[in-house]
Protein backbone atom coordinates (compact mmCIF):
# COMPACT_ATOMS: atom_id res chain seq x y z
CA UNK A 1 0.00 0.00 0.00
CA UNK A 2 1.86 3.24 -1.47
CA UNK A 3 1.40 6.63 -1.60
CA UNK A 4 3.47 8.29 -4.02
CA UNK A 5 4.73 12.57 -3.80
CA UNK A 6 6.17 14.76 -6.19
CA UNK A 7 5.40 18.62 -7.02
CA UNK A 8 5.88 17.87 -10.64
CA UNK A 9 3.42 16.12 -12.90
CA UNK A 10 5.86 15.17 -15.24
CA UNK A 11 7.75 12.92 -11.78
CA UNK A 12 4.80 12.09 -10.70
CA UNK A 13 3.62 10.43 -14.33
CA UNK A 14 6.63 8.50 -14.28
CA UNK A 15 6.45 6.91 -10.80
CA UNK A 16 3.06 5.92 -11.30
CA UNK A 17 4.17 4.23 -14.80
CA UNK A 18 7.09 2.50 -13.26
CA UNK A 19 5.27 1.14 -9.91
CA UNK A 20 2.27 0.03 -12.41
CA UNK A 21 5.01 -2.77 -12.99
CA UNK A 22 5.23 -4.01 -9.92
CA UNK A 23 2.47 -6.74 -8.77
CA UNK A 24 3.25 -5.82 -4.97
CA UNK A 25 2.79 -2.05 -5.05
CA UNK A 26 -0.94 -0.75 -4.78
CA UNK A 27 -0.91 2.83 -5.03
CA UNK A 28 -3.60 3.94 -2.65
CA UNK A 29 -2.89 7.87 -3.08
CA UNK A 30 -1.06 10.67 -5.26
CA UNK A 31 -0.04 14.14 -3.92
CA UNK A 32 1.44 17.18 -5.44
CA UNK A 33 2.63 18.93 -1.70
CA UNK A 34 3.47 18.06 1.17
CA UNK A 35 0.47 19.01 2.63
CA UNK A 36 -1.46 16.66 0.99
CA UNK A 37 1.03 14.08 1.76
CA UNK A 38 0.49 14.29 5.45
CA UNK A 39 -3.29 13.99 4.93
CA UNK A 40 -3.10 10.99 3.05
CA UNK A 41 -0.11 9.30 5.61
CA UNK A 42 -2.64 9.84 8.68
CA UNK A 43 -6.02 8.74 6.34
CA UNK A 44 -4.63 5.81 5.15
CA UNK A 45 -1.56 4.52 6.87
CA UNK A 46 0.21 3.24 4.10
CA UNK A 47 3.14 0.57 4.13
CA UNK A 48 5.47 2.56 1.67
CA UNK A 49 5.43 6.48 0.92
CA UNK A 50 7.46 7.78 -2.61
CA UNK A 51 8.48 10.85 -1.07
CA UNK A 52 9.72 14.11 -2.86
CA UNK A 53 12.10 16.17 -0.77
CA UNK A 54 12.86 19.34 -2.48
CA UNK A 55 8.97 20.81 -2.67
CA UNK A 56 7.92 24.08 -1.93
CA UNK A 57 5.74 24.93 1.64
CA UNK A 58 5.89 21.57 3.38
CA UNK A 59 9.18 19.29 1.83
CA UNK A 60 9.61 16.05 2.19
CA UNK A 61 11.88 16.01 5.61
CA UNK A 62 9.08 18.05 7.23
CA UNK A 63 6.54 15.54 6.23
CA UNK A 64 8.33 13.33 8.04
CA UNK A 65 8.41 15.69 10.94
CA UNK A 66 4.76 15.93 10.78
CA UNK A 67 3.64 12.18 11.28
CA UNK A 68 3.34 10.41 14.31
CA UNK A 69 6.03 7.47 14.79
CA UNK A 70 3.26 4.96 14.08
CA UNK A 71 2.09 6.70 11.85
CA UNK A 72 5.14 6.97 9.52
CA UNK A 73 5.63 4.58 6.51
CA UNK A 74 8.93 3.16 5.40
CA UNK A 75 9.83 5.98 3.28
CA UNK A 76 11.62 5.82 -0.57
CA UNK A 77 13.11 9.76 -1.65
CA UNK A 78 13.07 10.84 -4.72
CA UNK A 79 14.98 13.50 -5.10
CA UNK A 80 17.56 15.52 -7.05
CA UNK A 81 20.15 16.03 -3.68
CA UNK A 82 23.83 15.55 -3.81
CA UNK A 83 24.98 11.85 -3.11
CA UNK A 84 26.87 13.26 -0.98
CA UNK A 85 24.52 14.57 1.15
CA UNK A 86 22.44 11.45 0.67
CA UNK A 87 25.48 9.28 2.42
CA UNK A 88 23.84 10.37 5.61
CA UNK A 89 20.24 8.89 4.81
CA UNK A 90 22.28 5.42 3.42
CA UNK A 91 24.06 5.18 6.88
CA UNK A 92 20.69 5.76 8.92
CA UNK A 93 19.03 3.18 6.68
CA UNK A 94 16.53 5.33 4.73
CA UNK A 95 16.15 4.44 1.19
CA UNK A 96 16.36 7.18 -1.72
CA UNK A 97 16.62 6.88 -5.70
CA UNK A 98 17.94 10.37 -7.42
CA UNK A 99 16.48 12.28 -10.54
CA UNK A 100 16.33 11.00 -13.43
CA UNK A 101 14.04 8.44 -12.25
CA UNK A 102 14.71 5.20 -13.99
CA UNK A 103 12.50 1.67 -13.66
CA UNK A 104 15.81 -0.18 -12.40
CA UNK A 105 16.38 2.31 -9.52
CA UNK A 106 12.69 2.30 -8.41
CA UNK A 107 12.43 -1.82 -8.88
CA UNK A 108 15.51 -2.09 -6.37
CA UNK A 109 13.95 0.51 -3.92
CA UNK A 110 10.48 -1.64 -4.05
CA UNK A 111 12.65 -4.61 -3.68
CA UNK A 112 14.69 -2.89 -0.55
CA UNK A 113 11.26 -2.09 0.85
CA UNK A 114 9.58 -5.62 0.70
CA UNK A 115 12.49 -7.12 2.21
CA UNK A 116 12.44 -5.00 5.43
CA UNK A 117 8.84 -5.35 5.86
CA UNK A 118 9.49 -8.63 5.32
CA UNK A 119 12.05 -8.64 8.55
CA UNK A 120 10.28 -6.51 10.82
CA UNK A 121 9.20 -8.13 14.08
CA UNK A 122 5.72 -7.54 15.88
CA UNK A 123 7.15 -4.56 17.98
CA UNK A 124 9.12 -3.20 14.76
CA UNK A 125 5.30 -2.72 13.44
CA UNK A 126 4.58 0.12 15.90
CA UNK A 127 7.06 1.75 14.94
CA UNK A 128 9.50 1.41 11.87
CA UNK A 129 12.15 3.89 13.27
CA UNK A 130 11.78 5.55 10.16
CA UNK A 131 11.23 8.94 11.72
CA UNK A 132 14.24 8.77 13.94
CA UNK A 133 16.51 7.73 11.72
CA UNK A 134 15.88 10.39 9.05
CA UNK A 135 15.90 13.18 12.13
CA UNK A 136 19.62 11.67 12.78
CA UNK A 137 20.06 12.14 9.26
CA UNK A 138 19.10 15.55 8.65
CA UNK A 139 21.37 16.27 11.97
CA UNK A 140 24.38 14.69 9.65
CA UNK A 141 23.39 16.70 7.04
CA UNK A 142 23.32 19.66 8.74
CA UNK A 143 26.13 19.60 10.80
CA UNK A 144 23.81 19.53 14.09
CA UNK A 145 25.00 16.42 15.56
CA UNK A 146 26.76 17.40 18.81
CA UNK A 147 29.61 15.08 19.29
CA UNK A 148 32.03 17.60 21.58
CA UNK A 149 30.82 17.07 25.02
CA UNK A 150 30.08 20.10 26.91
CA UNK A 151 32.09 21.79 29.14
CA UNK A 152 32.19 20.07 32.60
CA UNK A 153 31.70 22.79 35.93
CA UNK A 154 33.81 22.16 39.12
CA UNK A 155 32.65 20.50 41.50
CA UNK A 156 29.24 18.70 39.73
CA UNK A 157 28.26 17.26 36.17
CA UNK A 158 27.13 18.48 33.57
CA UNK A 159 24.09 16.37 32.96
CA UNK A 160 22.77 17.88 36.72
CA UNK A 161 23.41 21.25 35.60
CA UNK A 162 21.27 20.64 32.63
CA UNK A 163 18.53 19.20 34.46
CA UNK A 164 18.69 21.76 36.91
CA UNK A 165 18.08 24.18 34.55
CA UNK A 166 15.25 22.29 32.38
CA UNK A 167 13.83 22.48 35.69
CA UNK A 168 13.76 26.02 35.95
CA UNK A 169 12.51 27.04 32.82
CA UNK A 170 9.74 24.61 33.31
CA UNK A 171 8.46 26.48 36.66
CA UNK A 172 8.49 29.37 34.32
CA UNK A 173 5.97 28.14 32.26
CA UNK A 174 9.07 27.48 29.48
CA UNK A 175 10.83 24.47 28.03
CA UNK A 176 14.40 24.62 26.71
CA UNK A 177 15.38 22.83 23.64
CA UNK A 178 19.47 22.37 22.76
CA UNK A 179 20.03 22.84 19.08
CA UNK A 180 23.85 22.85 18.93
CA UNK A 181 25.69 26.36 20.30
CA UNK A 182 21.96 27.84 20.12
CA UNK A 183 18.93 27.42 23.14
CA UNK A 184 15.58 28.09 22.21
CA UNK A 185 12.78 28.98 24.99
CA UNK A 186 9.65 27.95 24.01
CA UNK A 187 6.34 28.89 26.03
CA UNK A 188 4.39 25.67 26.77
CA UNK A 189 1.25 27.35 26.08
CA UNK A 190 2.32 27.64 22.79
CA UNK A 191 3.00 23.65 22.08
CA UNK A 192 0.13 22.00 20.12
CA UNK A 193 1.60 18.28 20.86
CA UNK A 194 5.07 16.27 21.06
CA UNK A 195 6.09 13.05 19.37
CA UNK A 196 8.48 11.09 20.69
CA UNK A 197 10.94 9.78 17.70
CA UNK A 198 13.86 7.05 19.49
CA UNK A 199 15.86 9.58 21.57
CA UNK A 200 14.76 12.85 20.15
CA UNK A 201 11.28 14.74 20.54
CA UNK A 202 9.29 16.57 18.18
CA UNK A 203 7.70 19.57 19.93
CA UNK A 204 4.89 21.44 17.20
CA UNK A 205 4.24 24.40 17.85
CA UNK A 206 2.43 27.38 15.24
CA UNK A 207 3.02 24.86 12.26
CA UNK A 208 7.26 24.73 13.26
CA UNK A 209 8.58 21.67 14.17
CA UNK A 210 11.66 21.75 16.99
CA UNK A 211 14.08 18.67 17.49
CA UNK A 212 14.80 18.18 20.87
CA UNK A 213 17.38 15.27 22.10
CA UNK A 214 15.18 13.79 25.35
CA UNK A 215 13.05 10.97 26.66
CA UNK A 216 9.38 11.30 26.56
CA UNK A 217 9.38 10.86 30.46
CA UNK A 218 11.50 13.42 31.02
CA UNK A 219 9.74 16.09 29.21
CA UNK A 220 6.47 14.72 30.44
CA UNK A 221 7.96 15.73 33.53
CA UNK A 222 8.61 19.51 32.71
CA UNK A 223 4.92 19.93 31.01
CA UNK A 224 1.82 21.87 33.10
CA UNK A 225 -0.08 18.20 33.90
CA UNK A 226 -3.50 20.18 33.72
CA UNK A 227 -2.91 20.48 29.98
CA UNK A 228 -0.28 18.14 28.69
CA UNK A 229 -1.21 14.60 28.36
CA UNK A 230 -0.20 11.41 26.70
CA UNK A 231 -2.52 10.40 24.64
CA UNK A 232 -0.32 7.32 22.72
CA UNK A 233 2.76 5.33 23.81
CA UNK A 234 4.64 8.18 21.72
CA UNK A 235 2.34 11.52 22.45
CA UNK A 236 1.56 14.47 24.25
CA UNK A 237 -1.14 16.38 23.25
CA UNK A 238 -2.09 20.29 24.67
CA UNK A 239 -5.65 19.48 25.84
CA UNK A 240 -6.41 23.35 25.13
CA UNK A 241 -5.65 22.81 20.85
CA UNK A 242 -8.12 20.28 20.24
CA UNK A 243 -11.01 21.20 18.09
CA UNK A 244 -12.11 18.19 17.00
CA UNK A 245 -12.75 14.71 18.13
CA UNK A 246 -13.14 12.46 15.29
CA UNK A 247 -13.66 8.45 15.72
CA UNK A 248 -11.93 5.97 14.05
CA UNK A 249 -11.94 2.25 14.11
CA UNK A 250 -11.13 -0.33 17.00
CA UNK A 251 -11.84 2.22 19.75
CA UNK A 252 -9.18 4.72 18.66
CA UNK A 253 -9.42 8.51 17.43
CA UNK A 254 -8.08 10.93 15.80
CA UNK A 255 -7.53 15.12 17.53
CA UNK A 256 -7.93 17.90 14.76
CA UNK A 257 -5.42 20.55 16.44
CA UNK A 258 -6.41 23.21 13.58
CA UNK A 259 -5.12 23.52 10.45
CA UNK A 260 -3.53 20.05 8.84
CA UNK A 261 -2.69 18.55 12.20
CA UNK A 262 -4.24 15.42 13.34
CA UNK A 263 -2.69 12.86 16.25
CA UNK A 264 -4.35 9.72 16.52
CA UNK A 265 -5.30 8.44 20.01
CA UNK A 266 -4.65 4.52 20.96
CA UNK A 267 -7.60 2.78 22.40
CA UNK A 268 -5.24 2.60 25.78
CA UNK A 269 -5.41 6.40 26.48
CA UNK A 270 -9.11 7.07 25.12
CA UNK A 271 -10.35 7.66 28.73
CA UNK A 272 -8.08 10.62 28.64
CA UNK A 273 -9.82 12.44 25.99
CA UNK A 274 -13.21 10.78 27.44
CA UNK A 275 -12.55 12.50 30.82
CA UNK A 276 -11.37 15.99 28.87
CA UNK A 277 -14.50 16.15 27.09
CA UNK A 278 -16.60 15.25 30.77
CA UNK A 279 -14.70 18.54 31.85
CA UNK A 280 -15.42 20.43 28.97
CA UNK A 281 -19.33 19.77 29.45
CA UNK A 282 -19.26 20.43 32.98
Amino acid sequence: RTIIVDDEPLALDLLRSYLADLPAIEIIAECKNGTQAISAALQHQPDLMFLDIQMPGINGLDVIKNLQSDVTPLVVFVTAYDEYALAAFDVHAVDYILKPLDAESVERAVSRCALRLKNLTENDAADHGVKSGIIDAINSISGKADETPAPQPAGGSGQAVTEESEAKVAQDGKILIKDGGVITLIDQADIDWVDAAGDYMCIHSGGITHIMRSTLKNLLSQLNPEIFKRVHRSTIVNLTCIQKVIPHSKGECFLELGGNERVKVSRNYRSVIKDFLIDMQN
